[in-house]
């Protein structure tokens, strides 16, 4: 199944899986934007992201990080 933006939860996850030495909250967001579109499963338009999206995604990946690291 295609993530698309919208799979925020997913993709913070898999964003923790993937990049796990890293604090989300000091990712910018062009380089957030490119690590979600390299995910393998991910299927969507960049045109359909924004800022909050971003933000959305950021916050997912924070919560899983801030478990193991908090």
């Amino acid at each position: 199944m295609a993530l698309k933006w919208t799979d925020i939860h997913a993709i913070g996850e898999i964003l923790y899986d993937t990049h796990t030495d890293i604090d989300p909250l000091t990712v910018r967001f062009t380089d957030l934007m490119q690590w979600v579109m390299d995910i393998d499963d991910f299927d969507d338009a960049p045109e359909r992201c924004g800022e909050r999206v971003l933000e959305a995604i950021q916050m997912a990946w924070y919560s899983e990080w801030k478990e193991d690291n908090g």
